[in-house]
C-alpha cells in the first residue's frame, strides 16, 4: 500500500499553519474524527446525553470491533478506558499479587506507571526487579532470563518510551513470558497508531494504550487489550453498574468480558470519534504508517545531527517517530518557547518524568520533536533550520 500523503494532509488542515511536531505523538485530529467527535455532541445537545447515547449505540459499539482489528483481538477482549494511565491501573491493580510477589521492569518505564508499581509494592509487600538495559539502550532480553525467580509473576514494560525514539523488543520479551507462564502487561501508549500491533504477535496479556497520541483520537480517551483466558481471574479495583451487575442485597457478578474494567459514565462522543480514528488509521494503513514514520524520524535525526551544538539522545537497537534532542546553548525550556513563537511545536521531557531512565544518562531534561506520517520532509529541513538559527 502506498502511503496518500495528499489525504493526510488534506484531512488535517491545521498542518498549513502549524509545524506540528508533536509532544510525543500526540498527532492533529483527522476531519473525520473531528466531524464524528462534534456530530454527537451536537446531537446530545439535541436531545439529551442518554438519549444521545441510546440513538447512537451502533457507533459506540463499533469502536470495539475497530480497536480488536486494529490490534488482532476479539471484541470482547477490548474495554473503552477514559485515558491510558487508567486503562493500565486497571489492569494491574486487578492482579491478584500476594506478599513476596515480583514484578519485572525497565527504566524505561512509563512513570505512571512505575509509581502505580511502588504503590502496590508498598501496599502488598511486592518486589520490583529493575531488568537492565543492553548496550544500546533498550532492555536487554538476554539478562530478564536472570532475574525470573521462584515468585516472579509479572513483567511490564512500555514499548515505546517517551523520552526518547527508542522502540523496546516487546516481541521477544512476549516470548519470554510465555515460556515462564508470566503474566505480560504492555503499555503501547506511544505505540498504538505508530506501529503495527498484533497482540499474539506480540505475545502481551494485557495491552494498554490511548487515543489522543499516534491514533489522532480526542483527548480523555483510551483503551485496555486483556485476553480473554485471563480475564475472570481479575478482579478489578473498582467497578459500578455497568462493569457488574447487583444479584441480590448482598451479591454481584462481575462483567465475563473485558467490560468488567470499564465504567458506565463515560464520553461517549469520544468513544465514537476514538473508533472513527482506529478506522482512519487502519484505511490508511498501518504497516505503511509504520514504515513513514521510522523513516522520517530517522531523517529528523539526521538533520538535528547536522546542527552545531545539537546532540541526539534517541536509543535502541530500533527507533521510532518520537526524536529527542539537546542543544548546548538553549535549555529546552527557551527551545519550546523560542519555537512556539514561530508556529512550531515541540515539548520537553524532565527527570522528575524519568528519574531512571534520564537519571542514568545523566540528563535533567531532553527536547521532543516527534514526526507523524503527515508530516513532511519539508518539513523537517524548515524544522532544523529554525533550530540553527536559534
Amino acid at each position: 500500500m502506498t502511503l496518500d500523503i495528499a489525504r493526510l494532509r488534506a484531512d488535517t488542515p491545521a498542518c498549513e499553519t502549524l509545524l506540528h511536531f508533536n509532544n510525543a505523538g500526540a498527532g492533529l485530529m483527522p476531519v473525520p474524527v473531528q466531524q464524528a467527535l462534534s456530530e454527537h455532541l451536537a446531537l446530545e445537545a439535541r436531545i439529551g446525553g442518554y438519549e444521545a447515547h441510546a440513538e447512537a449505540k451502533p457507533k459506540a459499539d463499533a469502536f470495539y470491533t475497530e480497536m480488536a482489528a486494529l490490534l488482532n483481538a476479539q471484541p470482547s477482549e477490548i474495554a473503552y478506558i477514559e485515558n491510558a494511565t487508567r486503562a493500565w491501573d486497571m489492569a494491574f491493580f486487578s492482579l491478584p499479587l500476594q506478599p513476596g510477589d515480583r514484578i519485572l521492569t525497565h527504566a524505561s518505564e512509563y512513570v505512571s506507571n512505575y509509581l502505580g508499581l511502588l504503590l502496590q509494592a508498598q501496599r502488598r509487600g511486592l518486589e520490583i526487579d529493575l531488568i537492565p538495559s543492553d548496550a544500546s539502550g533498550q532492555v536487554d532480553t538476554d539478562a530478564i532470563q536472570s532475574l525470573i525467580q521462584p515468585k516472579t509473576r509479572l513483567i511490564a514494560l512500555t514499548h515505546v518510551p517517551t523520552q526518547g525514539g527508542l522502540v523496546n523488543p516487546a516481541e521477544e520479551v512476549g516470548r519470554i513470558a510465555r515460556a515462564h507462564g508470566l503474566t505480560y502487561l504492555l503499555d503501547a501508549c506511544q505505540s498504538a497508531g505508530q506501529i503495527d500491533l498484533d497482540v499474539e504477535r506480540l505475545g502481551c496479556d494485557m495491552l494498554s494504550g490511548t487515543g489522543r497520541k499516534y491514533l489522532r483520537g480526542p483527548r480523555g480517551t483510551g483503551f485496555l487489550y486483556v485476553r480473554e483466558g485471563l480475564i475472570k481471574e481479575l478482579d478489578p479495583p473498582f467497578i459500578d453498574l455497568f462493569s457488574a451487575k447487583w444479584t441480590g442485597s448482598d451479591t454481584y457478578e462481575l462483567a465475563p468480558d473485558a467490560k468488567r474494567f470499564e465504567n458506565w459514565e463515560r464520553f461517549v462522543a469520544g468513544q465514537i470519534a476514538l473508533g472513527t480514528a482506529v478506522r482512519y488509521a487502519r484505511e490508511t494503513g498501518l504497516p505503511t504508517i509504520e514504515t513513514r514514520v521510522a523513516d522520517l524520524g530517522a531523517t529528523l535525526r539526521d538533520a538535528l545531527r547536522d546542527i552545531p551544538g545539537v546532540t541526539v539522545h534517541d536509543l535502541g537497537q530500533r527507533k521510532c517517530g518520537i526524536v529527542t534532542f539537546t542543544h548546548d546553548a538553549h535549555t529546552p525550556q527557551d527551545m519550546t518557547s523560542a519555537l512556539r513563537a514561530r508556529n512550531i511545536n515541540i515539548s520537553v521531557s524532565n527527570r522528575t518524568s524519568a528519574q531512571l531512565d534520564l537519571g542514568a544518562r545523566g540528563l535533567d531534561h531532553l527536547t521532543r520533536a516527534s514526526v507523524h506520517a503527515y508530516n513532511t520532509e519539508d518539513e523537517i529541513t524548515r524544522f532544523a533550520a529554525a533550530v540553527a538559527a536559534l
